[in-house]
């Protein structure tokens, strides 16, 4: 996850997410301290979004890894820059792989991890958020050109998935890191 200083961040939020690896990490991240200067970003694909638990720390993480390890990795295509409406986020969005991350999503939304979203679970990489009237436009053609000279492959393979909380100067620290072992999504994870 990356620290920004927006009021929506805060301590002890948790979130599950899926690092991106460098050389394209180093490019997303370059890209979005250009947006975005006041983050502090580590590209990511989120998914399981930031949430307060209503368990233990520790239960939370052992039903995340109970769950992240019956599905198989897989791989993420990342598509387009896009915004959402009504938020003016800037995002890149996933047009592979967006199936088995709302699957992870759908079933890691329970129990200790259950938490109402603001927002309907979108699959993306984040490249700005917070901005100011008059920001989106300018930025979003921004991030475009410089997404289209991308000079790196936009293929990541979901292997590893990490379990991470918000401290109070807005940055993330890794509290777990699981596997994808399991079976494809879809598939009977019982033998």
């Amino acid at each position: 996850m990356d620290g920004c200083t927006n009021g929506a961040r805060a301590a002890n939020l948790f979130a599950l997410v899926v690092y991106i690896p460098d050389p394209l990490a180093r490019f997303l991240d370059d890209l979005r301290t250009e947006l975005t200067p006041d983050c502090l970003p580590r590209a990511h694909v989120t998914i399981l979004p930031p949430r307060l638990l209503t368990a233990s720390a520790d239960e939370a993480v052992e039903q995340a890894r109970s769950i992240v390890s019956g599905f198989a990795p897989f791989d993420m295509h990342l598509g387009e820059i896009e915004i959402f409406e009504g938020t003016d986020v800037i995002y890149i969005n996933i047009d592979q792989g967006d199936r088995e991350l709302r699957q992870l999503y759908r079933e890691l939304n329970t129990g200790a991890l259950a938490f109402p979203e603001q927002y309907p679970f979108e699959p993306h990489i984040t490249l700005a958020q917070d901005l100011k009237p008059g920001q989106v436009e300018s930025l979003y053609e921004l991030a475009k050109n410089r997404w289209a000279a991308c000079p790196y492959g936009r293929r990541i393979r979901a292997e590893r998935a990490y379990f991470v909380r918000s401290k109070a100067d807005f940055t993330w620290v890794d509290l777990a890191e699981f596997r994808l072992l399991g079976a494809r999504v879809g598939e009977s994870t019982t033998t």
